[in-house]
């Protein structure tokens, strides 16, 4: 109520104010209007009373002069007509009681006289407003009088009173409309919608997730609606992560939350600043036409760093890579992100097209990752890759000491093998930091990893951190097998940790994870999955009854080439189910312009159609290869509705594709085919472990799949899905946080860096 009084009175107020200025300035141009006609008419009145008066007073004739003048009777308009003589007294007048108001002599009079020109001016007589028009008589070049004419003004006064008499009356109608008409707009525009976005929060309040309802629509609120949406989920999901403490304590259970990461991590950090650093960013911005659009790729170092930089307002230090990026950030090239609710900070660092050429392509992905890999492809190393791998890590290097500049015994976590020397620039400029790295991909023999020219550095720079973490404790024991044999330190195996030069690196293994909890926000609906297959098979143009799938990033550490040939020897050998399983192959494009990884698309397409040219007939075809990138929502769907999902790496750190699979799984169906040389192998024992160069043993694998009994394969997905959830992704950044928080640090000799 107070806030429509305060608006009906603003109303009022501002159409008054503005009423007032408009009749101020038209009262004004109509009182000059009126002024000008009153002097127009007294200046034709006095040149035609001239031709009667002119030759009287040239005659000298005064009695005449008197009669002529006083012929004049008063009028409404005509106040007085007066003749003066050439000092200023009155020769003749017809209004003598106007003569006996005046004090002196007019000044127009007298302007006339002095000039001997006509001249006119408002002035009172006797509280009366009246003009006064005095014209010359000559006679030659001298002056024998002037004629002067007083002309009633009063009129003028009236006529501005009634002008504002009928502003006013104007005025008090236009503010009764304002009034009445905004009352109206804003019953019918605004108050309706606050209530129904009031009735929709309320809703919101008390509904779960499943039921969250549209918010109202209105290009009006738009804004309100998007932020209410934010702040409604944002209460949702503090809801539901609320509610899964309170039932996992009841359960006795020790699932990790996004919300129970991040209170971990608050108790651990305190006040010490952390900072992320990875090739890839958790946000990129990219043009589209006139405006810039914000990307959040699709990766599970997002989702595990994510939580541990909005807990402690830390700092995400990565490669800007999106043409849009540059024109987001601040002079100090950072960006507050989420973009929604701003509540960490990503720092960007610019690398030129030969720095990425060099470092990323070069080094990293054609050195290091065939070199960890081992997948049968020869590495390449190039002293100007491994020259840019160095500018780059000390670019790097260089933003993380800018944002750790103040900070008091900052926690580093570096990420991956695009920055093995990072860890010792760091720690060399700034030793009370804590330092980790974690290498995502596998850690070879030493044998294989003595290959690289710059072994000894590589190592070097990776002892700079204070732990060293991998997927698997078989990587663990190559890394210090390998740091054992090369460098000049004291290996402690018992431990699991490396002393050179009085400071002593941890090394442990921390398996990555998925957010189990996320991909299960829907109950299953029975029946759901078949539909979902048979809209799935239809938009691929297939008939089928059986559907598998692989999920990768076109890679030859994937076996793909190999997983093609199982499906193929298990159509042959399976011949009752030729027209009935088809294999969904998504493939997203990765390093297309690596010789290497282009002709591996090309021998891809080639033996997906060699195998499809054997077997398809119209409707059916073995193998569908979908070579695009997916998005999760897309990937999802195959997920769910295929009856198993082959992972055939042959060498894999971890693959979360596997992970990914069982955490859609929620109506507990489904077979996953696993290859033995994945770190997933470990810790999924229920899976169908395979090894993907023997053709038959897949082709054997895929037949047990699809005969296995209901039972069975709910039992099995049952206990992988239990793995997954005990074990996600907020676990594993728990445990790598509470690592590095514990250790102690120790007093180092210089860290050598290359």
């Amino acid at each position: 109520m107070r806030i429509r009084l305060l608006l009906i009175f603003s109303l009022v107020a501002g159409t008054t104010a503005v009423s007032y200025i408009f009749t101020l300035y038209e009262v004004k141009a109509e009182r000059t209007a009126l002024m000008q006609e009153v002097a127009k008419r007294s200046e034709l009145l006095a040149e035609s009373l001239k031709v009667s008066v002119e030759p009287l007073v040239e005659l000298g004739s005064k009695r005449d002069l008197r009669r002529l003048v006083q012929s004049f009777g008063s009028r409404e308009e005509l106040a007085g007509v007066a003749v003066y003589d050439r000092r200023g007294a009155v020769e003749a007048s017809n209004s003598p009681g106007l003569m006996s108001q005046l004090r002196g002599v007019p000044a127009s009079v007298d302007q006339a006289i002095a000039r001997n020109q006509p001249s006119g001016a408002f002035l009172t007589i006797g509280h009366k407003q009246m003009h006064v028009y005095a014209l010359p008589l000559p006679r030659g070049h001298h002056l024998d009088g002037v004629l002067a004419i007083f002309t009633n003004a009063g009129s003028i006064a009236a006529e501005s009173a009634s002008l504002w008499r009928a502003t006013f009356v104007r005025i008090l109608v236009e503010a009764l409309l304002v009034v009445l008409i905004t009352v109206f707009l804003v019953r019918w525009t605004m108050v309706g919608r606050i209530a129904s976005m009031a009735q929709w929060m309320r809703h919101m309040r008390y509904s779960h997730a499943s039921e969250m309802a549209p918010p109202p629509q209105g290009d009006m609120f738009q804004p309100l609606a998007q932020e209410a949406t934010r702040l409604a989920l944002s209460l949702m999901a503090a809801r539901a992560a609320a509610e899964e403490e309170a039932r996992l304590r009841e359960a006795g259970e020790s699932v990790w939350t996004a919300e129970r990461l991040r209170i971990f991590v608050e108790s651990k950090l305190a006040d010490r600043h952390l900072l992320a650093v990875s090739n890839r960013e958790p946000y990129i911005h990219e043009r589209r036409g006139n405006e810039t659009e914000c990307i959040v790729p699709a990766s599970g170092l997002v989702t595990a760093l994510e939580p541990i930089l909005r807990a402690c307002d830390g700092t995400w230090i990565a490669y800007g890579g999106g043409d849009g990026d540059r024109e987001t950030v601040d002079d100090h090239d950072r960006l507050r992100v989420p973009p929604a609710s701003p509540q960490y900070t990503l720092r960007r660092v610019w690398l030129t097209k030969e720095e990425i050429e060099g470092y990323y392509y070069g080094f990293a992905n054609e050195g290091l990752w065939p070199l960890c890999h081992i997948a049968h492809a020869r590495p390449i190393f190039r002293a100007e890759d491994w020259t840019y791998y160095q500018d780059v890590n000390r670019k790097f290097a260089q933003a993380a000491l800018e944002e750790m500049e103040g900070q008091d015994h900052p926690f580093v976590l570096v990420q991956d093998y695009h920055f093995a020397i990072l860890p010792a620039l760091i720690k060399r400029e700034f030793p009370s930091s804590r330092v980790a790295i974690f290498w995502h991909i596998p850690w070879p023999n030493a044998e294989a990893f003595g290959i690289c020219p710059w072994q000894r550095e590589l190592l070097e720079g990776l002892l700079g951190a204070d732990l060293v973490g991998f997927q698997i404790q078989s990587h663990c024991n190559n890394f210090l097998e390998t740091v054992d044999r090369v460098l000049e330190s004291r290996t402690d195996w018992e431990r699991f940790a490396v002393n050179r030069r009085g400071h002593v690196t941890l090394v442990r293994p921390f398996p990555i994870s998925v957010d189990m909890h996320e991909k299960t926000n829907t109950p299953p609906v029975s029946g759901a999955v078949y539909l979902e297959r048979g809209a799935l098979l239809r938009d691929l143009g297939v008939e089928a009854t059986f559907l598998g799938v692989g999920v990768d990033r076109v890679d030859y550490t994937k076996g793909i080439l190999e997983r093609f040939r199982g499906i193929e020897r298990f159509v042959e050998k399976y011949p009752s189910y030729r027209g009935k399983f088809t294999f969904v192959q998504i493939g997203a494009p990765s390093r297309t312009h690596i010789k290497r990884y282009h002709d591996l698309m090309a021998d891809m397409e080639s033996e997906a159609d060699r195998i499809n040219w054997r077997f398809q007939t119209a409707q059916w075809r073995p193998i569908v290869f979908l070579k695009r990138h997916h998005s999760h929502a897309e990937i999802e769907r195959y997920y769910r509705a295929a009856d198993l999902c082959l992972v055939t790496s042959l060498h894999d750190g971890m693959n979360l594709v596997a992970k990914e699979f069982i955490a859609a799984r929620d109506d507990e169906q489904g077979v996953l085919i696993l290859s033995r040389f994945t770190g997933a192998a470990r810790e999924l024992r229920d899976a169908l472990i395979v090894n993907p160069y023997d053709t038959e043993q897949l082709a054997s694998a895929i037949y047990f799949a699809l005969e296995m009994e209901p039972q069975e394969r709910t039992a099995r997905m049952k206990r992988m899905r239990r793995a997954v959830s005990d074990h996600n992704i907020y676990r594993w950044a728990a445990n790598l946080i509470n690592e590095l928080a514990e250790l102690r640090l120790e007093k180092p000799e210089a860290l050598r860096v290359p």
